[in-house]
């Protein structure tokens, strides 16, 4: 559009509209296509099973529960399943998160913090955590309720009780027909969990399981990940994965079978000559009980000769390290972690792969540090204020930070002399590198300096090491 604005000094702004012109515009009908649009009778029976429905119900009761199944025995019989989950959990939880808090007051916050980590051991908080992730892994979910423990060895009585996806649903294992509950959690209008159904016994156990309790929402934790919009109960991590594991342990075996049955036969007597020669005559399949070191003669017209054994064949280790590959892949586990092996790897590639997993961890850790963490320290420190351990203001909003085990970096030199660069050229801070390391900068350096003073007090001293200047070299 194009505006006119004639201006004189004696006269006030005008506006002239412009000119309207008419034109007729074509209707044109476009259709826009896309291959995965389309069903053909080539990919009719790929895209068979796909389906509109919902976050709630493509995961009902009945899928999570034959998936919650098939990943716990795949788990408990596969040697590669096992090994990755519980790598998942020794990584991202370790020897358990450790408390910092922000206060100004530094004497209050160690006491609190000293007095969180003894409560931490008592109830084996570390154990439970890596449980939890495990069950995240296998289950889908994992739940934990919040109780009371007169039995603790602390003064603070608070307990965390892990507990299966299986014991949180509807008692009579029915969908409900209220739209805010779904499978045992009942939700407001805003969609924020109000109760948890929990059953007092597993649905699998001996026991009644027909009782259940209504547990309130500040009480459970329940940790997962919504892979949808909408979605209200997990399903497990390594869904993925479920079918690969299973071929890959068929195939396994398979391999196996048929290596033990061509090495079961010592040697075999065949005959060139046709049916009825002149070859003597022998019993087909007579078994003949052979002696070490000894030599015999053969009938005549026989010859003797040996089943050749065809397994592993020369693709075995390549099948096994792709499929391997494949099912580390949703778990973004590189594969020489999910392998435990690195031997087909060089440092540069091995560094390489790292990255997108601990950039995976630091992702789990913040979201279990939020999700978990966060209820569990809240409850504590209320608890601890009720015992009258300590006198602070308010326990809604502490400033506080969780802390994880730290990497170990392949080649400490380089990584030393690196640091070293960083804190000399003032791009990072002693709290940023002790935090890479899992350790709170405040407490090395209060007992760095103990060491110092002791030292002195003992007329001992301390070289300082230089930076070791290193060449290029290629890491191919």
């Amino acid at each position: 559009m194009r505006l006119a604005w004639p201006w004189n000094r004696n006269r006030k702004a005008t506006y002239q509209p412009p000119t309207q012109v008419s034109r007729k515009i074509p209707l044109k009908i476009v259709n826009a296509k896309y291959d995965a649009a389309q069903t053909s009778a080539d990919n009719a029976k790929h895209w068979s099973m796909s389906d509109p429905l919902s976050a709630d119900e493509a995961n009902s009761l009945d899928v999570r529960k034959t998936l919650r199944e098939r990943a716990r025995y795949e788990v408990a019989n596969n040697s590669y399943a096992k090994g990755i989950v519980l790598t998942l959990a020794n990584d991202c939880v370790g020897t358990g998160p450790r408390l910092q808090l922000l206060w100004e007051d530094a004497v209050l916050c160690r006491t609190i913090e000293d007095a969180f980590f003894k409560w931490s051991n008592a109830v084996d908080l570390a154990g439970k955590l890596r449980s939890m992730r495990m069950a995240k892994a296998v289950d889908g979910e994992s739940f934990a309720v919040l109780t009371c423990n007169s039995a603790i060895d602390s003064p603070v009585k608070l307990d965390l009780v892990p507990i299966e996806a299986d014991r949180v649903t509807s008692a009579n294992f029915l969908p409900g027909f209220d739209s805010r509950e779904v499978d045992g959690i009942h939700f407001d209008e805003s969609g924020n969990a109000v109760t948890y159904d929990v059953l007092r016994n597993h649905p699998g156990s001996s026991g009644s399981w027909f009782d259940s309790d209504s547990i309130d929402a500040s009480y459970v934790i329940h940790w997962f990940r919504p892979d949808r919009p909408g979605q209200h109960r997990g399903v497990p991590e390594i869904t993925p994965a479920l079918p690969l594991f299973a071929q890959l342990r068929r195939y396994t075996l398979a391999v196996i079978a048929a290596a033990e049955t061509a090495a079961e036969f010592a040697a075999v007597l065949y005959t060139d000559s046709p049916a009825n020669g002149e070859a003597a005559a022998l019993h087909p399949l007579d078994i003949i009980a052979l002696e070490k070191r000894m030599a015999t003669t053969l009938p005549d017209g026989w010859k003797l000769g040996q089943i050749k054994a065809e397994q592993p064949c020369t693709s075995y280790g390549e099948f096994k390290r792709e499929i391997l590959n494949e099912i580390a892949r949703c778990l973004n586990i590189p594969y020489n972690i999910a392998a435990c092996n690195s031997s087909g790897y060089n440092y540069a590639s091995g560094r390489l792969d790292h990255q997108t997993y601990y950039k995976s961890l630091r992702v789990e850790q913040s979201n279990m540090a939020c999700v978990v963490m966060d209820r569990i320290f809240q409850a504590w420190i209320y608890e601890a204020m009720l015992t009258g351990m300590f006198d602070i203001p308010s326990t809604n909003d502490v400033p506080h930070q969780w802390f994880f085990d730290g990497s170990e970096h392949v080649d400490p030199l380089k990584e030393a002399n690196a640091q070293a660069r960083r804190l000399e050229s003032m791009t990072t801070t002693l709290a940023h590198e002790y935090a890479r390391q899992g350790r709170d900068w405040e407490t090395e350096l209060r007992q760095l300096a103990k060491e110092k003073k002791l030292m002195a007090e003992l007329g001992l001293t301390q070289s300082s090491t230089p930076i070791i200047e290193e060449k290029e070299e290629d890491e191919e």
